[in-house]
């Protein structure tokens, strides 16, 4: 009897999911448990897919994208992070940001090799890394005082001669972490020295709170890096343009990369969709005053949980820097999927288990803050409830 591929059996369900499918059975939920906002695509993009359809957008493209699209990606860059890059031989356009970790890690790993994962940390890098038959190496971030911080030591201590791959996600998921200037250069000189690909996810970029100012994009390692340096970005139009079900995303890295990249499109998706990719276009050209704006609706929640959070009995929150999550560590809790699951059937609030984003994550819960007032103001109120009841 044929068995399923030893590939595919390795990876574990999403324990995100599995929160969310039993509360998509239930009435009256509040939902914080995706990292989306409950505010609808801007008008303006919806409107430009609709003339792409109109205007003939329904036929295949280039496996890296429209040209126009990649050239009106790298004035992104020139304009947000102060970095110049080639749009024909350094980015490749993919069907979302899963899709750009997706295609940029197979470029990558060979059966058996490891990829070091800095963790807590969305699922799906490691997951991936499963699916090539390559093996993740999870390293915590330690909590030191009010912050997370990288802790070089154990990336040391974490390095095999397999070793070929580092990944890290900054504007952190689910931490909200952000990682400093010194903290990308000795990732940089780690990857360097040890002669590792550097593979960060910095979709969360521009949601940024500790800036200059608001809009000000959280530091990429792309102004560090050299046309040289083995490194990749993992982009997405989701976050920023609240785009998430359009799947629409891109990877920048070094022109060997973004060549192979581009073959291996053919055989994953061909290509991202065609009025999608041209609808994207006007969301660089006209989103910056609609980012304006998410940005201080955030910035109000952010500041909104924290508050309600650290009133809360038994709960201790550092202040997130950057994406649009919070993740608190409850005194004493050991299964944050049982606490999860139990708050959604007790209360109607469904929020992911720490436990969903590898080492270091258990006895912790991840809440997205993205959803409108009207459903964070009863969240919070439910939550200090169950807890007060439960832990206090």
């Amino acid at each position: 009897m044929p068995t399923l591929a030893a590939s595919a059996t390795r990876v574990p369900p999403s324990r995100i999911r599995e929160i969310a499918d039993a509360a998509m059975r239930m009435d009256g939920v509040l939902k914080l448990y995706f990292g989306e906002s409950n505010v609808p695509t801007p008008g303006y993009i919806k409107q430009a897919a609709a003339s792409a359809l109109e205007e003939g957008y329904t036929y295949y493209t280039e496996n890296a994208g429209l040209p126009g699209l990649r050239h009106d990606l790298a004035g992104y860059y020139r304009r947000v992070h102060g970095v110049e890059i080639d749009p024909q031989s350094e980015i490749l356009v993919t069907a979302s940001g899963v899709q750009a970790l997706n295609v940029g890690i197979r470029c990558l790993l060979n059966p058996g090799d490891e990829a070091v994962v800095l963790t807590p940390a969305w699922p799906n890098g490691a997951a991936i890394v499963r699916m090539d038959n390559a093996v993740p190496v999870e390293v915590p971030l330690p909590l030191r005082e009010d912050r997370y911080a990288v802790d070089f030591d154990a990336l040391r201590a974490a390095l095999t001669p397999r070793t070929r791959l580092l990944v890290y996600t900054s504007p952190s998921n689910p931490l909200g972490w952000v990682a400093t200037e010194d903290e990308q250069a000795g990732l940089l000189e780690f990857a360097r020295r040890h002669d590792l690909w550097l593979l960060a996810d910095e979709v969360y970029d521009r949601l940024y709170f500790a800036g200059p100012a608001l809009g000000a994009a959280a530091p990429s390692i792309l102004r560090k890096a050299t046309r040289q340096d083995g490194v990749l970005v993992a982009q997405s139009f989701s976050k920023t343009f609240c785009m998430t079900g359009w799947r629409l995303g891109w990877l920048v890295a070094r022109r060997d990369v973004i060549e192979k990249g581009a073959q291996l499109n053919e055989f994953i998706v061909s290509h991202a969709t065609s009025f999608i990719q041209r609808a994207a276009q006007t969301a660089l050209a006209q989103g910056e005053p609609e980012v304006l704006r998410m940005l201080e609706r955030l910035k109000g929640n952010r500041d909104f949980c924290l508050d309600a959070l650290r009133r809360m009995p038994g709960v201790t929150v550092p202040p997130p820097d950057g994406a649009f999550y919070v993740f608190p560590r409850i005194a004493g809790l050991t299964d944050s999927f049982a606490f999860c699951w139990q708050l959604l059937h007790e209360t109607r609030v469904g929020i992911a288990p720490g436990v969903a984003f590898g080492a270091g994550g258990e006895g912790s819960v991840r809440i997205c803050y993205a959803a409108e007032r009207a459903i964070l103001e009863p969240a919070m109120e439910r939550l200090d409830r169950f807890l007060s009841r439960s832990w206090g």
